[in-house]
Formats: C-alpha cells, sequence, structure tokens
C-alpha cells in the first residue's frame, strides 16, 4: 500500500484496514480547482496538513464545496519536491485521540501544490495566472511569525529585501516580497478583491501581513517600480482585506510510533525526509482531535460557507478576545509552566506532567484562580470550559508525542504575553491584588532555575533554543546549587527587563517573590521538588 493516486484505486485494501479516503471524484475537484481557484494557501507545514486541509476534505466529502486547495512552499522547496508530488499531493493524518483510539484519514483535498519560487519560470508563472483568476477569494499563511519579518534580531532591513525595494516586482527573492509581486499581478489584472488571511499562531497575526505587504507596496511605488495606485490598492479595505484569526490545533513533529503503527497496516514508503534546510517531513501527520480556528469575516471577494467545515468567523473584537483568552490564560500559560518543570524534573512527555500531583495542581491554580478573573469571555466559546478541556483531554492526551523540551523553545519570547498580560491586568484593576499572584512568579522562578541548565537531580541536560541564551545565561552562570549565592543582585538586571516578563517586576512588587522562590529552587538536589511540594501541595 503506498500513498499515492494509482494504488488508493484500490479502496477495498485501505478500507479494510480502518483508512477513511476521499468520497468525491478528486479528478473532477482537481480540474474544477485548476480553472478556478479559489483558496490558495503559502506554508505546507504539517498544521495546515492536519487542520485546513482536513476541513475541505470533509466539505468536499459532504457536497459543500467542488473544489480543492492549492498549496504554496515559499521557504523549502524540497518539501514539494521530495513530499507532496511523490504522493500526488495526498497525505495521511493520524487523529490521536485521548481515549487511545486513533483515526486514519487519506485527505486528498489539496489539488496542486507550487513552488514560490521567482527564478523558476513556469512555477511563477502559474502562479501568477491563479492570482489573476476572478475566482480566487483568499489567500492564507501558516509560514510562522518570522516570516512576515523584513528585518533581523538586531532591527536591521534584511538584505535579500532591501535588494527586493530596489529591484521591483519582476523577480523578487524575498518571501513577502513574492507573495507582494503576486499581489501586483492581481491588481494589474483589474484591482480584483482577495482577503489575506493570515494564520499564523501569533498576536494580531493580519497586521502583521498587513504591515509586510504595505511597506514592499510603498517602497515600489516610492522607487516608480509599480504603478501608481497599488498602495490604495492595498489600503482598500473592500479590495484586499488582511482579518486577524486564531489557530489552535497540536501538531507535533511526526512520530516514530504512530509510523510503526501505519507500517504495520502494511503502508510502505513512510521514511520522514529531512531536507537541506533541515526540515523534518514525513508522508504523515499525527495530531490531536480538538482544533480551533476563529477569522475575522472580512472576505472582499466572498467566501463558501466554510463554516460548515468548522471554521468559526467573527468580527475582529471577538477574534481579539479568544486569542487573548488562549495565549494569556487558558493554555498558551500552562505549557509553559509545564515545559519548565517538565525539563528540570525530567520528563521527557508533556502528557506524562499530568499525572504529577504538584505539576497538575499548579497550572489547575494558574489557569482557573490566577488567569480566569481577567479573562474577557469572547461569548464563542467559553473560557472555563476551553481550560478544562485543556487540562483534562487534551494535555494529559498519552498518545500526543509533545515534550516540554519542544514547548520550552523561545520561552523568553513568551513569557511578556504568557503571563505579563495577566500581571498587567491584576495591576490595573480595582478589585485584584498583584499581590494574590503565587504561583505566576513561581514560574519565572523556574525558568530562571531552567536557565542553569541543571535539573532537580543534579544532572547537566540541553537548553531549548531561545534567542536570549547568550544575554540571560550569564545573569545565573554564578549560581551554584546548595551554595550561599547572592541572588537578588545576580537577577536585578533580569527582573526589571520589561521585554522579557512584559512588566518591570520591581514595579510590580514581585521581584523579592520571584528571588525568594529561586533561592529555595536551587537549595540543593531535590530542591525543585520541596518547593512546589511547599507551595503548590
Amino acid at each position: 500500500m503506498k500513498l499515492n493516486h494509482a494504488e488508493l484505486k484500490n479502496r477495498a485494501q485501505w478500507e479494510e484496514k480502518g483508512y477513511h479516503l476521499p468520497e468525491y471524484d478528486r479528478e473532477a475537484v482537481a480540474a474544477a480547482t485548476k480553472e478556478n481557484p479559489f483558496w490558495i494557501h503559502f506554508g505546507a507545514g504539517n498544521i495546515f496538513r492536519a487542520f485546513q486541509a482536513n476541513a475541505v476534505q470533509n466539505m468536499l466529502n459532504a457536497g459543500n464545496l467542488d473544489r480543492g486547495l492549492v498549496v504554496v512552499e515559499g521557504f523549502d522547496y524540497e518539501i514539494i519536491e521530495k513530499m507532496y508530488r511523490p504522493h500526488d499531493d495526498y497525505s495521511l493524518l493520524v487523529t490521536l485521540k485521548a481515549d487511545g483510539n486513533i483515526e486514519k484519514t487519506i485527505v486528498g483535498s489539496i489539488m496542486e501544490s507550487c513552488i514560490l519560487d521567482s527564478e523558476n519560470a513556469p512555477e511563477f508563472a502559474r502562479l501568477r495566472e491563479i492570482f489573476s483568476k476572478d475566482s480566487l477569494q483568499m489567500a492564507t499563511f501558516t509560514i510562522t511569525e518570522k516570516g512576515y519579518s523584513l528585518v533581523n534580531g538586531k532591527g536591521e532591513l534584511l538584505p535579500v529585501v532591501e535588494a527586493d525595494f530596489k529591484a521591483g516586482p519582476e523577480q523578487p527573492a524575498s518571501y513577502i516580497g513574492k507573495v507582494v509581486s503576486l499581489l501586483y499581478t492581481r491588481f494589474k489584472a483589474g484591482e480584483k478583491p482577495i482577503a489575506m488571511v493570515s494564520m499564523d499562531n501569533c498576536s494580531h497575526n493580519g497586521d502583521k501581513l498587513y504591515a509586510a505587504v504595505k511597506t514592499f507596496a510603498e517602497k515600489w511605488q516610492e522607487n516608480g517600480l509599480v504603478e501608481a495606485g497599488f498602495t490604495d490598492y492595498i489600503n482598500a479595505k473592500d479590495k484586499v482585506s488582511f482579518p486577524w484569526t486564531m489557530i489552535d490545533k497540536i501538531t507535533p513533529r511526526p512520530d516514530a510510533s504512530v509510523e510503526e503503527i501505519l507500517k504495520k497496516d502494511g503502508v510502505e514508503d513512510l521514511e520522514p525526509v529531512i531536507t537541506s534546510k533541515n526540515t523534518y517531513v514525513a508522508p504523515f501527520v499525527n495530531a490531536e482531535e480538538c482544533e480551533y480556528l476563529v477569522i475575522e469575516d472580512a472576505f472582499p471577494n466572498g467566501r463558501p460557507a466554510l463554516e460548515k467545515g468548522g471554521l468559526i468567523f467573527t468580527e475582529r473584537e471577538t477574534v481579539d478576545k479568544v486569542e487573548k483568552m488562549k495565549v494569556c490564560t487558558c493554555l498558551n500559560p500552562l505549557h509553559t509552566t509545564l515545559a519548565v518543570y517538565g525539563c528540570l524534573l525530567g520528563y521527557e512527555k508533556i502528557s506524562e506532567e499530568m499525572k504529577d500531583t504538584e505539576l497538575r495542581k499548579m497550572v489547575e491554580i494558574i489557569g482557573y484562580k490566577e488567569g480566569l478573573p481577567v479573562v474577557v469571555n469572547p461569548g464563542i466559546l467559553d473560557p472555563k470550559e476551553f481550560i478544562d478541556t485543556v487540562l483534562n483531554v487534551r494535555i494529559p492526551n498519552p498518545f500526543m508525542p509533545d515534550t516540554p523540551q519542544r514547548i520550552a523553545t523561545d520561552t523568553s519570547q513568551k513569557l511578556a504575553i504568557r503571563f505579563g498580560e495577566t500581571i498587567k491586568a491584576y495591576h490595573a484593576s480595582e478589585t485584584l491584588n498583584v499581590e494574590d499572584l503565587k504561583l505566576i512568579p513561581l514560574v519565572f522562578a523556574g525558568w530562571l532555575r531552567y536557565l542553569m541548565a541543571v535539573d532537580d537531580n543534579g544532572n547537566a541536560f540541553e537548553l531549548s533554543p531561545d534567542p536570549l541564551l547568550d544575554a540571560v545565561r550569564p545573569h545565573v552562570a554564578g549560581i551554584k546549587l546548595g551554595e550561599e549565592n547572592d541572588v537578588e543582585t545576580a537577577l536585578k538586571p533580569v527582573l526589571g527587563d520589561k521585554a522579557i516578563f512584559g512588566v518591570d517586576l520591581y514595579e510590580m512588587g514581585l521581584a523579592d517573590r520571584v528571588c525568594g522562590y529561586f533561592r529555595e529552587l536551587t537549595a540543593g538536589v531535590g530542591a525543585v521538588r520541596q518547593t512546589l511540594k511547599k507551595y503548590v501541595g
């Protein structure tokens, strides 16, 4: 059994092994999509394959759509060349349910895969053709937050972007430059409307995409490289919109245990490919069952009834409330807490941590007691029910191979949003007191203890990647377990850093508490567990 069009014609061999197959005429849908594409997606990664592509498949199966998706990869072309096209754009989705059941689905809703390479004339010509079509209603993106950045970590313009500003839209080399070049094609084809929809997991994602696109359009117009009126087109909401969205679905890296299940079924050629850009991609995706995609309903060229596929459409203000609910309280802070303490206590699976009495109680208190009082109910999702699902279904799911080490990546970039916003809300409240926050400061102290790269047994471990490691680690470098340490002096430059915590912890009156916790966490081997028992037990 191989994942390609020819092998899938023998439906019986797949169905008897429990695989759900496409229930529509894929050749007819592909022909209709090629002629009149309505949805093109940039970013051929796992979240797209597990979520958007499956939602469209479900709608095709139900007869609620007659066309599928076009996917574009602009960062790592080998994903298309070595994974999508050899499998005729089919993907295998393995949904790992909390009750131990797995659901195996052959997703065939991707009708065409493209490469965003302006130096490849046929590939780029096809993309220009798609962007010229009246039928195109939306271009969506999962290219990660850094995909929208035109500058490096120091705020300096990327050389490739600077070169594109001067060279114009004919053959840009940067990702956003190529996207704006395609938008310029649509402008020249008659100022046709389109929704440009970021679906990346970052705050106000539509604004990030808009800012990057607008900058390119303005620079090209300033330099006389595009026709007058292009920036007006980008800025006209009835022509080009940049909706906000909130996406939530955990899709860990393809796991070997899942690969074994598929191999036992007789599925061949499952080996992952590691591309020259170090992307790890397999013919299958493993993902959790829970998923949320909330979208600002701003589509100047219309849209199909995608709510029939489970997508939620609402106004911008509600998207903002849902995003804050998730990122600042109901999921992301709990994940970060488990990531930091999971590394310190030697856990290798997030799900295993939920069997740990202290860790489970810690995230329950941070979620329900410290976080929930400042959440604004968005109306379309209930915050308490959301936390209930996170703590009782999603994180404890033993079949989700997610690790604290993966989630601990870039923690310095996450603390301000995931905890700092709650502290600000307490500080601004007339009824809440920052002094009542007991466990959020314990997360901060835990992160500083984590930066020592020594676990609770006194063994060294490898820190996850983080852009601030070199800047922050020196402040804890002189701290030794079980020794008298001048904690206040060592930590002072960090605790006052608003860029890390979102607030100055001294101004908030929390710095002394963090220092005290840190002193207890570093009292010796086993001190992390003892401290958790003291404050959480």
